[in-house]
């Protein structure tokens, strides 16, 4: 069965999608001790959020990468990620969701949130065919993240390391294994039809 072109695949429930997002020591550890963002966390900058572990794996080498090395799986509600993406802008212009530019321009200046399509990406962290979303929150949007949506925070940077050793080591099986079990995530056409490219 082919995979949609632009799909939200996740770990979710009925009411709640996990997200991912990396963070140097002093934000991740506090933030997966306290259970929320500790007040070096800032409100006011763009945050973006990431439902593909392995997009997360690629962004972040794996929580190598200088100011990336804790991995956070934040679980939010399911009614907060629809309200960002029915506020969203996509990222770049597409003639066939947009009027011209400016009316792109203008939406994007506005939107409190703001969604791009990147390569979904394997084991071993080379592009698939099909895309992953990326949910940047800036203002409003980055605020109630913070402080309304989210319902757990652990850090994963254990099972990063744990699914990386499997990966070096060629045991692609026990890696897959130990993968969250995302699955496609049900939400209304009429949520992402603003945000699928068409031009």
């Amino acid at each position: 069965m082919t995979t949609p072109q632009h799909q939200i695949r996740a770990l979710h429930t009925d009411s709640t999608i996990t997200v991912y997002q990396a963070y140097p020591p002093e934000i991740g550890r506090a933030a997966a001790r306290d259970g929320r963002f500790p007040a070096a966390w800032k409100r006011d900058r763009m945050t973006w959020i990431k439902p593909s572990f392995l997009w997360m794996m690629y962004r972040c080498g794996w929580g190598t990468k200088e100011g990336q090395e804790h991995v956070l799986a934040v679980e939010i509600t399911r009614e907060g990620f629809e309200w960002a993406l029915r506020q969203a802008c996509l990222s770049h212009y597409d003639r066939g969701l947009h009027a011209d530019h400016g009316a792109w321009r203008g939406r994007l200046k506005q939107a409190p949130a703001r969604v791009q399509w990147d390569p979904e990406r394997d084991l071993r962290l080379q592009p698939l065919p099909y895309r992953s979303l990326q949910l940047g929150l800036a203002a409003e949007a980055a605020r109630r993240y913070a402080d309304e949506w989210i319902v757990s925070l652990t850090d994963v940077t254990p099972l990063a390391r744990a699914v990386h050793a499997h990966v070096r080591a060629g045991e692609s099986d026990a890696a897959r294994k130990l993968l969250p079990r995302e699955r496609p995530w049900p939400v209304d056409d009429e949520v992402l039809a603003h945000l699928r490219p068409r031009g």
